[in-house]
This record gives structure tokens, C-alpha cells and sequence, in this order.
């Protein structure tokens, strides 16, 4: 891992934030306290507070026990669930196939010469 991670763009700055700030939302409404949400998904107070501010720092497995601590585990798997863009280009990239001529179409229709 490099020493220092290169810089964000800021679309994916808000991507998440946002997503931090949804972690608190749902947190808060199931009126779960920092404490026992740090405590059942093993993490310290300052990563929890880290992902909900959205810090690109916190690892995907720490986001994982997050969400599962707030029952949202199954929405990680939505995630680039539908690459449409992606079949777009792989089907772009498929090579057409062609027919190969078989000695039956070259050949002439003898039915239409016979008399």
C-alpha cells in the first residue's frame, strides 16, 4: 500500500460523504448508541466516527461490519450489481460470427434442373 493515497475528485468526495452520512441516519434511527455500535462491529470510536464522516481511509471489511451491525449487509451486494455500461462494451468487443459456406449452398439445385 502506498504511503500516501492519491487525492479524491470531488464527485467522489460527496459519494462519501453521502454514504457516511447515511450510516449516522440509519444508526440514529434504529437508535443505536456510538458505543454499541463500536462494540458489536469491533471497530474504535474514532473509525466509526471516521465512516460517518465519510473518510476514504475506512476499509470496505470495517464498512461491512458496520452495515451488518445496522442490518444493511445484503446493499453491499447491489453494488455495480448492473454493469451496463460494462455488457455495452464487452458486446461491442464480440467478434461477429459468419457463416462458413458449406458444400451444400455451393453447390447448384439439382431439383430445379431435373425435368
Amino acid at each position: 500500500m502506498p504511503a500516501k493515497q492519491p487525492p479524491l475528485y470531488p464527485g467522489q468526495k460527496r459519494v462519501l460523504a453521502a454514504l457516511g452520512e447515511r450510516l449516522r441516519l440509519a444508526r440514529l434511527r434504529r437508535k443505536l448508541t456510538i458505543e454499541v455500535t463500536c462494540q458489536r462491529a469491533g471497530i474504535s470510536r474514532m473509525t466509526l466516527f471516521r465512516a460517518e464522516a465519510g473518510s476514504p481511509a475506512i476499509a470496505l471489511g470495517t464498512l461491512l461490519r458496520i452495515l451488518a451491525v445496522l442490518g444493511l449487509e445484503s446493499d453491499l451486494d447491489a453494488l455495480a450489481r448492473d454493469d451496463k455500461a460494462g455488457r455495452l462494451l464487452q458486446d461491442q468487443a464480440l467478434p461477429v460470427r459468419r457463416r462458413r459456406n458449406s458444400a451444400r449452398a455451393r453447390a447448384p439445385n439439382l431439383k430445379e434442373r431435373t425435368p
